[in-house]
């Protein structure tokens, strides 16, 4: 019944009203490894759906963001960050009228990648893994080996790029570490990714007490906006405006970008440079953080001596035992490490 409906083709045919830069369904670049279309669902569509049903995504939920194992209800998880991404990056997009499943399908996915105690938990593995370790590419790696009982969800190339190439550089928040997103949906979802963090890293700073509103720059405070939802609301804005050329609705010379006006990146930036000097390397002195690390190169430390004791999925022969460690270590939550650690010791 479905097939006689032509629910996809309707969907693609919808697709080419978006802006001429716009990535469609039907023009995708395709999957690794090649399947018949879904009669219901458009290829993105499908990825979004792979995504979200994984279990690396369930996980998130008890993953941090800033705070490690927190007890307060309301403070972000990794969960909650990746859906305020999406959900920033489906306005940014519906605005500038790019595919909205595309970008929902990358914010969804790129962070499934991320260690148990957030940017503490990937700091240790990448200095104890002597391949390195980056969250993007651990979650590339999640899409394409590790979900799916090791078989991989075979997303679409848009989708798997915009993952790898959603993380910033320190100093700024359109700096690219892998390199730029071949879509302008993929550089949404990075921008989208900067503007979520940074306010309610905020948010969460001042629940916990490490910092209150009148610490903020006056000046960043006077650009963007004094409460969360305003500064927001004027960041997504002034992307929206800068970015308007991707729209289609005025001509452009070449492929447009997502940016900001330099008055708004330069008080957003301000923002996040305080985030790092005031909260995350503040927090890195935490008694808590403390602990946090020391699990994690237990937890190296024991499985790369007895890795016959880490779950048969991390027991694949194509990769070596560190590899497959770091593999496993990464997917843990938060309370599923600190407490698998109590265990084994």
């Amino acid at each position: 019944m479905i097939e006689q409906l032509h629910l996809r083709e309707i969907t693609e045919e919808k697709e080419e009203k978006l802006s001429p830069f716009a990535a469609r369904s039907r023009l995708t670049r395709g999957r690794v490894h090649p399947e018949e279309p879904c009669p219901l669902r458009a290829a993105f569509q499908r990825d979004r759906d792979r995504i979200i049903h994984g279990k690396a995504f369930r996980r998130l939920k008890h993953k941090t963001q800033v705070f490690i194992a927190p007890l307060g209800d309301h403070y972000v998880t990794r969960l909650t960050h990746t859906l305020e991404v999406a959900q920033i990056a489906r306005t940014i997009s519906r605005a500038l009228n790019l595919n909205e499943d595309l970008t929902e399908a990358i914010a969804l996915g790129h962070d499934l990648g991320h260690t148990p105690f957030g940017h503490v938990g990937e700091e240790v593995l990448n200095e104890l893994y002597p391949g390195g370790f980056r969250h993007n590419e651990q979650s590339l790696r999640v899409v394409d080996l590790l979900e799916n009982d090791g078989k991989g969800l075979n997303l679409t190339r848009e989708v798997r790029d915009g993952i790898l190439n959603h993380s910033k550089v320190r100093e700024n928040i359109f700096g690219a570490i892998s390199g730029q997103p071949a879509t302008l949906e993929g550089e949404v979802c990075k921008i989208a990714d900067a503007i979520a963090y940074i306010n309610h890293d905020i948010e969460d700073a001042i629940r916990a007490g490490i910092i209150t509103e009148g610490d903020l720059s006056p000046q960043a405070i006077s650009v963007i906006g004094a409460s969360h939802s305003a500064r927001i609301n004027t960041m997504v804005c002034d992307v929206i405006v800068n970015s308007w050329s991707a729209s289609g609705n005025i001509p452009a010379a070449q492929k447009p970008s997502i940016t900001m006006s330099p008055r708004i990146m330069s008080a957003s930036n301000t923002l996040r440079d305080f985030l790092f000097e005031n909260v995350y390397n503040l927090r890195s002195a935490r008694e808590e953080t403390e602990k946090a690390r020391a699990v994690i190169r237990f937890l190296y430390k024991y499985f790369n001596r007895h890795a016959g004791k880490m779950p048969v999925e991390y027991g694949s022969p194509a990769d070596d035992v560190a590899r497959r460690v770091v593999d496993y270590i990464a997917g843990m939550t938060d309370h599923y490490a600190l407490r698998l650690g109590e265990e084994l010791k």
